[in-house]
């Protein structure tokens, strides 16, 4: 089990007696391989000048503030953006509380206020694209002059293509999590996990149903409305079920170690269902996971209701269809379970960070 990660929710959080860091910032949502490769370099920069990594980031994301009437949908929530950064191996995260007064400050206030006097940094580690300080005035040069007058090193790190066997890009575009997003609604999860650095995840609790899928042979897993993280276009999905209370980190960077899941730690493949089942005229979209090869002898003892679960996408089997009829939809959902089976038999392993 890795060290738990220190979290910080405001300027008030941080202990004086710190020490001296090496510090990064972005919204990191999703924290994906462009985010890790950050994150790596600024974990090394601090193994070698024996210092802090710590990562700021920002709740809400600024986009609620800044465009509200167009802001995106977030890949994690925050609880699992903290389970990331953990799992990334930072030592601490600064949650700052994204206010209309935070954004107002300008980049030589921002600096001084959250780096120099909080954390007293060796060294700043961001994009060379980074922006920051009220109406973005903040770059990359800004930084290495602000650096130079209090005392800081500034290291910058180019954006991150993800390489293929023979050395060459896999995604031609910039990876990012607007890609990222791009390629769920599209409903290329298996690209989106190629961006992320393992499968996209969408973390619930585990509520009651219509039962049409116990009824019909296919008992399922269905997420509440609240879960947190971006669902993917509407369709049939391969992929993986975990129980996993113990890891999850909740929106304060606490563990949650109450109420321990029957099942808790247990990963199970699963064909997962998003949509709003058209075939009985359903208007809501809701995410349904059914456990596969499952060899209980007694099925009902298997009840994950009220359990956090955090589903994972692997690949996409099909579009949302309307059968014609109970009978055609049952013999789909058969051929959708063989299909889900083989293609988590020949998943790659290890392709996602672990979060314990």
């Amino acid at each position: 089990m890795m060290d738990r990660v220190q979290i910080f929710h405001g300027l008030d959080d941080v202990p004086a007696d710190l020490g001296t860091t090496a510090v990064t910032i972005g919204n990191f949502d999703g924290v994906h391989r462009g985010h890790q490769h950050v994150l790596d370099t600024l974990i090394r920069e601090a193994r070698s000048r024996d210092a802090r990594a710590v990562a700021v980031t920002f709740d809400p994301h600024p986009a609620f503030i800044h465009r509200p009437e167009a802001t995106p949908e977030l890949l994690t929530g925050t609880g699992e953006k903290l389970a990331r950064l953990q799992a990334a191996g930072v030592d601490a995260v600064l949650v700052l509380n994204y206010t209309p007064e935070l954004a107002a400050h300008t980049a030589e206030d921002y600096v001084a206020r959250y780096f120099v006097r909080a954390l007293h940094p060796q060294v700043v580690v961001v994009g060379y694209d980074v922006r920051f300080g009220r109406d973005n005035a903040g770059n990359f040069n800004t930084l290495v002059q602000l650096g130079d007058e209090h005392g800081f090193d500034v290291v910058g790190v180019d954006d991150y293509q993800i390489p293929g066997p023979d050395g060459r890009p896999i995604i031609s575009s910039r990876c990012s999590s607007t890609a990222i997003r791009t390629a769920l609604t599209q409903g290329d999860v298996a690209a989106a996990a190629h961006m992320l650095g393992r499968p996209h995840t969408v973390v619930g609790q585990v509520v009651h149903g219509e039962a049409r899928g116990r009824e019909l042979g296919f008992p399922t897993a269905n997420l509440g409305q609240d879960s947190q993280g971006m669902v993917p276009a509407d369709g049939v999905y391969a992929g993986w079920v975990t129980v996993d209370q113990h890891t999850a980190v909740n929106q304060h960077g606490e563990t949650d170690h109450e109420g321990t899941a029957d099942h808790d730690g247990a990963r199970w493949p699963a064909a997962i269902s998003v949509g709003s089942n058209p075939t009985f005229h359903g208007i809501q979209r809701v995410v349904e996971a059914h456990v596969i090869d499952r060899h209980d002898e007694r099925v009902e003892d298997f009840d994950l209701y009220g359990q956090q679960v955090r589903v994972e996408f692997v690949e996409r089997l099909r579009g949302m269809v309307a059968y014609e009829g109970v009978e055609k939809l049952v013999q789909q959902m058969h051929q959708d379970v063989e299909d889900a089976r083989h293609v988590l038999s020949e998943a790659p392993a290890g392709l996602h960070r672990p979060l314990s």
